[in-house]
């Protein structure tokens, strides 16, 4: 019993258990090749956020070990992610004044409420919330995220220190600020880029972000390259996790509730997208809470460890999938493998060159950008794709966190105007007796003496009268008024709202006084109930409820045929026989 609870907290250690030797190998693999990924790329967001560059190791390490006990994903891998670090930056560096020991204590406070916050969502089986951002404000937020760390890693590239830190006023200064370009530091960046570029296509399943680092890490250690004016990562400090601490203001903890659970929002959406398409390129299910609860538990461990927010690393897990990995001893393997960098190798990583590191950032973030899919988006719908551009703007414009704020805003007034103000039909019958939405394009053919009706949303307090207003207006504009009128319960009745049952019911006292019946189709044992409690008693001829609308339209036409052939009984003549009398 004690074992069955424990393997459905830690899905992970079940597999390890029941581990299979045959995929051991491609698993040892595809670990020490998602290490090869995930090193260079750590050490950059770490830099990224304006922190020691040993701290990215530190947020591998334990999260990849939790994540493997507690995920339910066998691909994914988890580590520092370009979305999660830019939020993470954008609302630490205001608070931390310069200090980089608060800067540090302020992400490690930040990741540890992040973490809380998922386990809190997991706790109330929140994880279907993975769809709280849509895909349009998600393009839109990654595509504004990409351009912005790509625009301000050009100072690292160009050798150019005086950039402001804004995206706008970066764009603006960055053209005449290419005048006092670093030469060397120019040069060295180019190198980077072009050893990416020839392994990307002699061997692209070689780990180009890491030869390309180990490469400018060997130039930078033989020719002393500091004395040249390039800039490099310097000392790490010791291997393990270690962090001084200043006077810390608690107070500062108020400031991090909002951005911390954007952070949590952001990355398990990002983190499900990420888990499902894996999980589904491999055919298996993953279930949404218990990830919910892995994110959470990741964080927090790397809050522990010393680290910062975690997510899911889609290039790491691409890599991972490319190399055959089969389960989740993949994220331990490469775990093991960052450990034993950061214990024997961490003086070398000090004498890379941060143009290096810049061009890293930028070739790993690159892939983020996808405008081709937004102006795809524009054909195939044009409120996702004013949504997405909106967001990309007001991420670029206002930053980062004001503009997730402002786009999530945005995306729920879009959803309240659907629901507040929807479509509706009109149904009809085909030659085959199937409902269709009536229309001029098509031959769609009303139901003789029916109105059939779908108003396509739940109907609640603030919709209620303009359903009224609907109803009362496709009816008033028929040739020859129903006798009958059928709405489509299934789609509008959703819920017992007071305001609804009460606008029914003079619905129905309307439609009574014009001769009409209402009838509710779909349903019938929760609205049956939601109308005993809201003491709504209707005759039969004023409100029916039936269970779906075919059986709607067979009722009616039951009733129907009684009704003609009592009338055709009334107007058939009586016919007198007269007898003639007989003559003789």
């Amino acid at each position: 019993m004690i074992k069955a609870r424990l393997f459905v907290w830690m899905p992970g250690l079940a597999t390890l258990l029941n581990y299979r030797m045959a995929d051991f190998g491609p698993d040892v693999k595809a670990g020490l090749s998602v290490a090869a990924v995930a090193l260079p790329v750590a050490i950059a967001y770490a830099e990224l956020m304006g922190i020691n560059a040993i701290i990215g190791l530190y947020a591998c390490i334990l999260p990849m070990i939790i994540y493997a006990l507690f995920g339910t994903s066998r691909q994914l891998i988890i580590g520092p992610d370009a979305a999660t670090c830019a939020v993470i930056a954008a609302a630490v560096s205001p608070l931390a004044l310069g200090d980089d020991s608060i800067r540090w204590q302020l992400i490690i406070v930040m990741s540890f409420m992040t973490g809380l916050w998922c386990l809190i969502a997991a706790r109330f089986r929140l994880g279907t919330f993975a769809d709280f951002l849509s895909r349009p404000i998600l393009q839109g937020l990654l595509n504004g995220v990409a351009l912005t760390i790509i625009l301000g890693q050009l100072g690292k590239i160009f050798g150019i220190t005086s950039l402001p830190s804004g995206f706008i006023e970066l764009l603006i200064a960055f053209p005449t600020s290419l005048l006092s370009t670093h030469i060397p530091t120019l040069l060295m960046s180019l190198g980077t880029l072009a050893i990416i570029i020839v392994i990307k296509r002699v061997r692209n399943m070689w780990p180009s972000l890491l030869i390309a680092m180990l490469f400018a890490t060997l130039v930078s250690y033989v020719f002393d390259v500091e004395k040249y004016g390039i800039s490099i990562v310097g000392d790490l400090g010791g291997g393990l996790p270690f962090i001084p601490m200043p006077q810390f203001d608690p107070a500062l903890m108020r400031d991090l509730i909002t951005p911390s659970l954007n952070l949590a929002v952001i990355s398990f959406v990002s983190f499900m997208m990420t888990a499902r398409s894996f999980a589904s390129k491999n055919g298996y299910n993953v279930d949404a809470d218990q990830e919910l609860r892995a994110l959470g538990m990741a964080n927090i461990a790397s809050a522990f460890s010393q680290g910062f927010a975690v997510s899911a690393a889609s290039s790491r897990t691409a890599v991972n999938d490319m190399m055959g990995g089969k389960t989740q001893l993949v994220s331990i393997v490469a775990a093991l493998a960052i450990l034993a960098v950061l214990l024997f190798s961490i003086d070398l990583l000090g004498y890379i060159p941060m143009p290096a590191l810049g061009m890293v950032l930028i070739v790993s973030t690159w892939s983020l950008l996808s405008v081709r899919s937004i102006f795809s988006m524009r054909k195939r719908n044009k409120e996702a794709f004013t949504l997405c551009i909106f967001t990309l703007g007001a991420v670029l414009i206002s930053g980062l966190i004001n503009g997730v704020g402002l786009a999530v805003l945005l995306g729920l007034l879009q959803f309240i105007r659907v629901i507040f103000r929807p479509t509706d039909q009109l149904l009809g019958v085909d030659d085959q007796g199937m409902l269709h939405s009536m229309s001029k394009d098509n031959d769609i053919q009303p139901v003789e003496g029916v109105l059939i009706y779908r108003f396509n949303s739940p109907l609640t307090y603030f919709n209620v009268n303009y359903f009224k207003e609907r109803l009362n207006k496709h009816i008033d504009s028929q040739p020859k008024r129903p006798a009958w009128v059928i709405v489509d319960a299934a789609v509008s009745f959703t819920h017992n709202d007071v305001s609804v049952f009460s606008a029914l019911n003079d619905i129905v006292t309307a439609l009574k006084a014009k001769g009409v019946t209402l009838v509710l189709a779909g349903r019938r044992t929760s609205i049956n109930r939601w109308l005993e409690k809201n003491k709504i008693n209707r005759s039969d001829d004023d409100l029916l409820v039936v269970p779906d609308i075919y059986f709607a339209i067979r009722l009616i036409q039951s009733k129907q045929q009684i009704q003609q052939k009592e009338i055709d009984e009334r107007e058939v003549p009586t016919t007198r026989v007269q007898v003639e009398p007989d003559e003789f």
